[in-house]
C-alpha cells in the first residue's frame, strides 16, 4: 500500500533526479578530502547562506551539537529557548558531547525576550561560581512552525556581538522561514556566526545537513565531526542529492506552505477540533483534538493508508510535503470526520 504520510517532513522519499544523481555521482575518500562531490555541496551551501565554508554532517542533531561542541568549552553555558528542538529532542546530547550546561529561557512560541536574554548572560571570571556563556542559540523556523521575526534576531545578535558571545542558528528549515518571510537566506543567517540547515525535510534529501560558517570555525568542526564519528568516505552518493534538494527543491516550499494553510481551514470546520490559523506559517499544522482513545485514531488512520503520530503535549501535529497534495488532503480530513462520527454512534 502507497501510504500519505504526514508524521513529518523527515518523512520524504528523494525524487527521481536525485536519485539519478546519486546514481552517476564522482565519489571519493570525503576523510582524505578527495570527494568532489562533497566538496561542490559545500561550497553551494555556504555561498547560499552568507558563511565563509560549510560541512556536510549526518543529521540535524549532529550538525547541532558538532556546532556546540566547537563553539564551547566544557563547563560554558548555553543560552537558548526552553522549547527549542535542541533542548526538547536532541537526547540532552550538550551535556554528554560539549559538556555543557543549557541555560533555558522561557519564550513566546520560540521568540525570547532580548533583555532576558542580556540578563542570563554570566561571566565566569566575574564571579567563582558562575560558568561562561560560550554560546546563545536560535531557532529559524522554530519547530513549533513558526517563524521568528528577523528583527528580534538582530537585537539578540547585536547583544551577544557586545559581549563577543557566537550565536548559533538552528535553521534545520531556514528555507521555510525564508520563504514566509519572502527574502533571501542571507538577510536571516546574517544575525549568526553559525548555522546548521538540513538538505533533507521539505528539500526532499535522503540524509544530510550542512554546518557553514567562517572558515576557521569549520576547521575546527572538521576534526571534531571525526571525532562524533561523521567522517564519512566516498559519501558523494548523499552529497549528490543534497545538491539536487538546494538547486531544485528549495523555491517551491510555498506550495507546502499553501497546502499547510489549506489542511488547517479545512480542519478549523470540524467542531470538536482546536487550531490557530495564524500559527500556520510554514509546513506544519498543530490543533487539539479531545478524543479518548489516540491509539485507536492512529491505527484508523493507518488502515485508511495515512500515517500519523499520536498527540504530543496533547497537541496533533500534521506535516505537509512535496508528496502531499490537496487532493491528500482532501482525503485525510474525510478519514477524520469519518472516524469523529464512527467514535459519535
Amino acid at each position: 500500500m502507497k501510504y500519505i504520510d504526514i508524521r513529518s517532513d523527515t518523512v520524504t522519499q528523494p525524487t527521481q533526479e536525485m536519485r539519478d544523481a546519486m546514481y552517476n555521482a564522482v565519489v571519493g575518500d570525503d576523510v582524505y578530502d578527495e570527494d568532489p562531490t562533497i566538496k561542490k555541496l559545500e561550497v553551494y551551501a555556504a555561498e547560499i547562506v552568507g558563511k565563509e565554508a560549510a560541512l556536510f554532517v549526518p543529521s540535524g542533531t549532529f550538525g547541532n551539537q558538532l556546532s556546540i561542541f566547537t563553539h564551547c568549552e566544557r563547563g560554558n553555558e548555553v543560552i537558548l529557548d526552553d522549547s527549542c528542538h535542541i533542548v526538547i529532542h536532541e537526547v540532552g546530547a550538550s551535556s554528554v558531547i560539549a559538556g555543557v550546561q543549557l541555560r533555558t529561557i522561557k519564550s513566546d512560541k520560540g521568540i525570547m525576550s532580548p533583555q532576558e536574554v542580556r540578563s542570563k548572560i554570566r561571566k565566569g571570571e566575574e564571579d567563582i561560581h558562575f560558568p561562561s556563556t560560550g554560546l546563545i542559540c536560535l531557532e529559524n523556523a522554530h519547530s513549533n512552525g513558526r517563524v521568528i521575526p528577523l528583527e528580534n534576531m538582530k537585537e539578540i545578535h547585536e547583544i551577544a556581538k557586545e559581549n563577543k558571545i557566537p550565536v548559533h542558528l538552528d535553521g534545520a528549515r531556514i528555507f521555510n522561514a525564508s520563504t514566509y518571510l519572502k527574502v533571501d537566506p542571507k538577510e536571516i543567517t546574517q544575525y549568526c556566526d553559525s548555522i546548521m540547515f538540513c538538505l533533507s525535510k521539505g528539500l526532499c534529501a535522503p540524509v544530510g545537513s550542512m554546518v557553514a560558517g567562517s572558515k576557521s570555525f569549520i576547521e575546527k568542526a572538521k576534526k571534531k565531526r571525526k571525532l562524533m564519528g561523521g567522517g564519512m568516505r566516498q559519501a558523494g552518493f548523499l552529497a549528490a542529492a543534497g545538491l539536487v534538494a538546494l538547486e531544485k527543491m528549495r523555491d517551491r516550499l510555498h506550495e507546502d506552505h499553501e497546502n499547510a494553510r489549506y489542511m488547517g481551514k479545512e480542519l478549523s470546520k470540524i467542531p470538536e477540533i482546536s487550531i490557530s490559523l495564524d500559527d500556520i506559517q510554514i509546513n506544519m499544522v498543530f490543533f487539539t483534538l479531545n478524543i479518548d482513545n489516540v491509539e485507536e485514531m492512529v491505527s484508523y488512520f493507518l488502515d485508511k493508508g495515512i500515517k500519523i503520530n499520536p498527540p504530543e503535549n496533547g497537541m496533533f501535529r500534521f506535516v505537509t510535503n512535496y508528496w502531499v497534495t490537496k487532493r491528500d488532503i482532501d482525503y485525510i480530513i474525510k478519514t477524520l470526520k469519518d472516524f469523529l462520527s464512527l467514535k459519535a454512534r
